[in-house]
């Protein structure tokens, strides 16, 4: 581990030197390429030089402890140790992390689709229930939630619904929320007072950009129709909505979010790159996972990922074995079950890299 660390910290340097070099200057592009890699270099290696600060002085407090016929520098040594316990194996639990592969999209937006299952309407209203709950979450995180496209159903549910959310680190955060989620609850409509079981499936796209995924023109085929939705206040009279269809792919997306058939275009052209970045990871992922037990990461929407159990008030991740109490998770209130599915993901490729 540490002479990767060592690797890293030499090629910070270089690349410390390489920004101040006028010739560098002159090529923009390749300027803000090396600004990017040496700033992604840059926590690792000052958490690095940290620790070797830390050793250090574990390692002469050692020393004096050792050597010194002094009582008052021993016990100075002593005490030095007795605060540092603990702070080595926490910066090098840290450094393993560092070194683990940064996912490239962690810093994206996303699209997040969520589709309603098994269970008909009750399954539509538990698709609005995950939405709402998503949109809290984001809006405690300071991110912005745009609906693209949606399906309603008469009784206020979703049979489908995407939605954009603006967020620096987005992805990061919700990429493992891609699955299956399973609710169980005593629907209104039920007199006898059974327990239904209905599943929603959700999807987590990092949003697309033209270096991601380039489209042909040649490869799309573009419809209009008007906008629909079962309140009235999406109701358009005129062909704004947009559909499109990556001809090569059969991927189909639309949007009918906004009044305007170009912006309609704009965000379906990004859910559609979306659509197919995306492929692509779930095709990279599946060869990966190949060799992996446990498999958070894998956003494979046959998963059964969560149970949300509305009679005894409890979420359970069934991946990370943790449960929480449902009513404060609906209400946006999801970070220390994210964090914990982060970390089980974490520790497993730690395990898998012979790091941990």
């Amino acid at each position: 581990m540490f002479d990767k660390l060592d690797e890293v910290r030499k090629k910070y340097y270089e690349l410390t030197d390489k920004l101040v070099d006028p010739e560098l200057m002159k090529d923009n592009m390749a300027f803000q390429k090396t600004a990017k890699e040496h700033a992604e270099l840059k926590p690792v290696v000052e958490r690095y030089e940290e620790y070797l600060a830390e050793k250090e002085a574990v390692d002469e407090a050692h020393s004096i402890i050792k050597t010194s016929d002094d009582k008052d520098l021993v016990e100075l040594a002593e005490m030095e140790l007795e605060e540092k316990k603990g702070v080595l194996d926490e910066l090098e639990d840290e450094l393993k992390k560092s070194l683990l592969t940064k996912d490239p999209y962690d810093d994206k937006n996303i699209f997040l689709e969520i589709r309603a299952g098994t269970g008909g309407d009750e399954a539509s209203l538990f698709a609005g229930d995950l939405l709402k709950m998503y949109t809290k979450y984001a809006e405690m995180n300071g991110w912005k939630v745009e609906v693209v496209d949606f399906n309603e159903t008469g009784v206020g549910g979703y049979k489908e619904v995407v939605a954009l959310v603006k967020g620096h680190g987005a992805y990061s955060k919700l990429k493992f929320e891609a699955g299956g989620h399973r609710v169980q609850r005593v629907p209104e409509t039920e007199s006898g007072g059974r327990i239904h079981t209905s599943a929603c499936t959700v999807a987590v796209l990092p949003e697309a950009e033209d270096v991601d995924v380039h489209i042909e023109q040649k490869d799309l085929r573009i419809d209009v129709f008007r906008a629909s939705g079962a309140g009235g206040q999406h109701v358009n009279t005129t062909d704004s909505a947009v559909r499109m269809t990556h001809i090569p792919t059969g991927v189909v997306v639309s949007c009918q979010d906004e009044r305007s058939q170009i912006k309609n275009r704009e965000k379906a052209m990004k859910l559609l790159k979306s659509k197919i970045l995306e492929a692509e990871i779930q095709k990279k992922q599946s060869a990966e996972a190949a060799s992996r037990k446990l498999q958070v990461g894998s956003g494979d929407r046959s998963e059964r990922i969560r149970t949300y159990n509305f009679p005894q008030n409890r979420v359970t991740d069934h991946r990370i074995k943790e449960s929480a109490n449902l009513d404060r998770f609906l209400l946006g209130e999801m970070e220390d079950m994210i964090d914990a599915t982060i970390a089980f993901d974490q520790a497993e490729r730690l395990q898998e890299s012979g790091l941990g």
